[in-house]
């Protein structure tokens, strides 16, 4: 599956994934444990089959041991199938010998979860949507992730964990339906290549005002497009919008912050680097029940042998 629209994000420097995996010739079929608990459902097919494709580029038919660790919460849209799966891409590779490129790793972290292909980088990365037409290979080797100039910047992002429990409609399965029936996709697709030139723009001049409202205002737009989709899609909760709320009462203030949603009701808040403490004290008040973070843009994946940690 390939995204209708390019899209941007930023490496974080807190809640990594780890992933080992191991090959097991002698195996019948592969062995995935998922934080600590044998993965089953759909969390196992996923992996499977993204192994599978890792075997048939290997030329390999050996099964696997598969063991990772999410230090955040699965499913929750704090982009837990990005890291997992960025990471999985990375060890699965270098299991079944397979020599790729950055680039390489992206497109093939893609076919776990598009987010992944640019979790391979650090800092921040964009993700080339690509070709729509012609030969399947054409179109996969033109959808990937590479790193994005950046200017004098110095941004923090605020997590608030409102939910940390699993979605009750997955991010791919609100995105088709939004895509099938909601009126308000095509115009939201059309602003979005719009914002993202703007938002390469300010980023490469530094200018965190208007990064924060680019994203701000594209990814609000995004969850009405799903509020808009037949029957609804629905990831704000009470405690999304008191956050949302803090936000613009942070800014009243003089306190340049925006916020960023993915699909689920949790918030992050982009914000300068020095702000980020006062930003994380409003949050914590607005949301006691919740969970604040205050995260750095991050490195990218990097492969560990052995019993290196």
């Amino acid at each position: 599956m390939l995204p209708r629209v390019d899209s941007l994000s930023m490496t974080l420097d807190v809640l990594p994934t780890t992933t080992r995996v191991r090959r097991a010739p002698e195996a019948g079929q592969d062995e995935v444990t998922l934080d600590g608990r044998p993965a089953e459902g759909e969390a196992l097919r996923r992996v499977v089959a993204f192994l599978d494709l890792v075997r048939e580029r290997a030329g390999l038919a050996d099964r696997a041991v598969v063991d990772t660790a999410n230090t955040v919460a699965t499913g929750a849209g704090l982009a837990s199938s990005a890291s997992g799966f960025a990471a999985l891409a990375v060890a699965a590779a270098a299991a079944y010998g397979l020599d790729l490129d950055a680039t390489a790793l992206s497109r093939l972290a893609r076919r776990g979860s598009g987010s992944a292909s640019r979790s391979i980088f650090g800092g921040f990365a964009v993700w080339h949507a690509g070709l729509h037409s012609g030969a399947a290979a054409e179109a996969d080797l033109s959808s990937y992730a590479e790193p994005v100039p950046v200017g004098d910047l110095d941004p923090a992002l605020v997590v608030a964990v409102v939910d940390a429990g699993p979605k009750a409609v997955s991010s791919r399965a609100a995105m088709r339906r939004t895509v099938d029936t909601s009126p308000l996709y095509e115009p939201w697709a059309v602003s979005s290549g719009d914002d993202l030139v703007d938002m390469r723009a300010a980023l490469l001049a530094g200018d965190i005002e208007a990064v924060g409202e680019i994203a701000e205002r594209n990814a609000l737009g995004m969850h009405a497009t799903m509020l808009a989709a037949r029957p609804a899609v629905r990831y704000l909760a009470p405690a999304t919008l008191t956050v949302l709320d803090s936000v613009l009462g942070l800014r009243r203030d003089g306190v340049p912050a925006y916020a960023t949603m993915d699909a689920g009701p949790n918030v992050k808040v982009l914000c300068r680097s020095a702000d980020a403490e006062r930003v994380a004290k409003t949050l914590r008040v607005a949301v006691p029940d919740g969970t604040v973070l205050v995260a750095r843009p991050g490195p990218g994946d990097r492969l560990l042998h052995g019993d290196v940690r």
